[in-house]
């Protein structure tokens, strides 16, 4: 096994040798991947370089440091960490390289207008024809569905198991007739989420992730991979679309003369630690997920990115003043601070509520007892929907 400076030297050498800020994005990914370094933890047979996760990390701040984009995807790709986990090897030999090479864009069907907070809910149907699955249904609060070449799409295939047993996974081909996608405009005038349409919708069988009605246990999997990302650094709530970056608050509180002020410091000082601790919790939760288990810790993680989005929402309109009340280029730090505070609120309902966090948090982690689910081992088509 190669020491830690070993792994460090061979990365700065091949960055040295290979990385150009003018070089294209894609053909850059494309020699990441043949490196082993976009998944550097993955065994190599799958692109990877089989690294401990304390190696895996130095190459992550090799790349950092050069300014290079494309590892550590072990830990922040959902797409490909789900496929590798539960997708069969054909689907895996032909979408595994595509998504670590960001040539196949992606999106989440999972919630619908009925079943957003209570997944197991969903009444989206596939049904078996032939060596294809039928589907139709509804999804909402889909990011990226309108230029997705793949959902991942979670759907009820028998309704005579109960509402957890009866569901399976699927990759769905967004490029079909049947498939109408609707954008939702938000609070900050931006439309990042859709409503989804799915009417005699056809996915090839060979596109099923797991085993028919194994849906839930590879929806777990996503779920963890999407909240540690989510947990590990929220870009969607604390970033615009024009790539503005995250406000440096004490940069920001220099600006304005505020950096004196000592409630202000105590303030930022609470904000950068609830960083620290939740990047900490978050590396946890990744070792965990590498072994396979669905981590509880990834909830506590996306709740705490979520009170830190809020809380850094908060501090930043404090610092401004009245000029978080105004918009628009000619206010630029009153703008961001408006924009933070209202985007806020999508880190508490994307990849899972608050509310679902904290359940899951009492119950899996602090040992309380579960929520009476009374509906749980009934078949889903005999249970009562409003």
């Amino acid at each position: 096994m190669s020491s830690d400076d070993d792994v460090r030297g061979a990365v700065r050498a091949w960055l040295a040798e290979h990385w150009d800020p003018a070089r294209d994005r894609a053909g850059w990914l494309a020699a990441v991947v043949d490196a082993g370094y976009a998944v550097p933890r993955w065994p190599r047979a799958a692109n990877g370089r089989d690294l401990p996760d304390a190696q895996a990390r130095i190459v992550e701040a090799e790349f950092a440091r050069a300014g290079a984009p494309g590892s550590g995807q072990d830990r922040t790709n959902l797409w490909a960490n789900t496929l590798l986990s539960h997708g069969t090897a054909e689907l895996r030999e032909r979408l595994l390289r595509p998504l670590l090479e960001n040539r196949v864009r992606m999106c989440l069907l999972y919630s619908e207008p009925g079943a957003g907070s209570d997944l197991a809910g969903v009444r989206t149907s596939a049904v078996l024809d032939g060596t294809e699955y039928v589907v139709e249904g509804q999804k909402v609060w889909t990011s990226n569905a309108a230029g997705a070449d793949y959902g991942m799409l979670l759907a009820r295939t028998d309704p005579t198991a109960p509402k957890h047993r009866g569901l399976s996974f699927f990759f769905l081909p967004m490029d079909q007739p049947g498939v109408q996608v609707r954008p939702l405009r938000q609070i900050t005038g931006e439309a990042h989420f859709n409503e989804v349409f799915l009417t005699g919708v056809r996915v090839p069988a060979s596109n099923m992730l797991g085993e028919p009605g194994q849906g839930w246990r590879v929806l777990l999997t996503a779920l963890a991979y999407e909240r540690v990302a989510l947990g590990q650094a929220n870009l969607g709530a604390m970033t615009r679309a024009n790539g503005r970056a995250e406000a440096d608050l004490v940069e920001l509180a220099r600006r304005h003369g505020r950096d004196g002020d000592v409630l202000l410091r105590r303030d930022i000082a609470r904000v950068v630690a609830l960083r620290s601790v939740n990047r900490w919790n978050n590396q946890r939760a990744q070792a965990q997920a590498e072994q396979g288990s669905s981590s509880p810790l990834a909830s506590l993680g996306k709740l705490a990115m979520s009170r830190i989005v809020h809380e850094t929402g908060r501090v930043q309109s404090a610092i401004v003043g009245p000029q978080a009340l105004l918009e628009g280029p000619d206010h630029p730090d009153g703008d961001d601070a408006n924009f933070a505070s209202m985007n806020a609120y999508f880190t508490s309902i994307g990849g899972g509520t608050d509310q679902i966090q904290r359940n899951i948090i009492g119950e899996r982690l602090l040992g309380l007892p579960r929520e009476p689910e009374i509906d749980r081992d009934v078949p889903f088509q005999d249970v009562r929907h409003s």
